[in-house]
């Protein structure tokens, strides 16, 4: 288990971690991240995984972390609210819009569920049970306190929260419906879409029509952009995905078509209460 970071949340933000090869810290990090990383290091703003201030002389192993915190870039602001749909001490549950990453990530920093949630909550400890792609909109668990994330997060990993999404998409009179889609999906680091290959399979959704291109898809396991890559395998990707079955460019501040899938409902066994637990978005496509 990663121990704690020793530099605490900041302005809903917690500190990086940088691996290092090992060597004098202040010339490695000016090396691998320009003077702006040095200049860190000489104001006393980097740490080593004991909390120790990194001087001008420091000189740690191949291996060893240091802590500090990112300089934020200009982010584009997602204009849309984060309604709260259930809070108590241990959870907070919301309703997540299109558009916004549950978490930091490459670009979306600042402009994340977890960041936004821990400003506005001041919960500088909130952090998110599981993940909704950034496209995608609907209901997202967070625990509230550091303790109680694995027992959440555990959760989902078992696959004992059931899970019900919408999404619409077209129409082919030649499927049937119920059905369930298997496949074998494998998303490289550094490329855009998962895919379908060849093996055993690793992702099982059931597939239900509602009439007039409203679905409810129903994931058994949660492999990365499951439900996108198995509606566009039947031959019915959802409705202004930007990734399946092509891949199109969209402008950073375009807001105007939202992927037209919403995760609607979140159903589980508290871990820590066993009570028995249900949160439905709000939202409709």
């Amino acid at each position: 288990m990663r121990r704690p970071a020793p530099l605490p949340v900041r302005d809903g933000l917690g500190p990086a971690r940088v691996r290092l090869r090992g060597g004098a810290v202040l010339v490695e990090l000016a090396d691998r991240f320009g003077e702006a990383a040095a200049a860190k290091v000489l104001a006393g703003e980097v740490v080593t995984a004991d909390g120790d201030v990194v001087t001008a002389g420091t000189v740690l192993p191949p291996g060893a972390f240091v802590y500090l915190y990112r300089e934020l870039r200009d982010e584009v602001a997602v204009p849309f609210d984060i309604p709260v749909l259930h809070r108590d001490d241990d959870i907070v549950v919301v309703d997540k819009p299109h558009f916004l990453a549950t978490m930091p990530r490459g670009r979306h920093v600042a402009q994340t569920a977890l960041v936004r949630l821990r400003r506005e909550l001041d919960l500088p400890e909130l952090s998110p049970a599981h993940r909704l792609d950034r496209l995608t909109a609907g209901v997202l668990l967070f625990t509230t306190r550091r303790e109680l994330r694995g027992a959440y997060q555990t959760m989902f990993a078992r696959g004992e929260v059931r899970k019900t999404y919408l999404a619409r998409a077209g129409l082919d009179p030649t499927l049937r419906f119920p059905r369930v889609v298997w496949s074998r999906i494998v998303k490289r680091r550094g490329q855009l879409q998962a895919v379908d290959e060849p093996g055993e399979p690793n992702a099982e959704t059931v597939v239900e029509h509602h009439g007039d291109g409203l679905y409810r898809l129903t994931p058994h396991t949660g492999r990365t952009h499951q439900l996108r890559v198995h509606m566009a395998s039947l031959g019915l990707p959802i409705v202004n995905d930007p990734l399946y079955p092509a891949v199109t460019d969209v402008a950073p501040d375009d807001f105007s078509r939202p992927l037209q899938l919403l995760a609607q409902r979140l159903e589980f066994t508290d871990p820590l209460s066993r009570r028995r637990r249900a949160f439905m978005s709000t939202r409709c496509l």
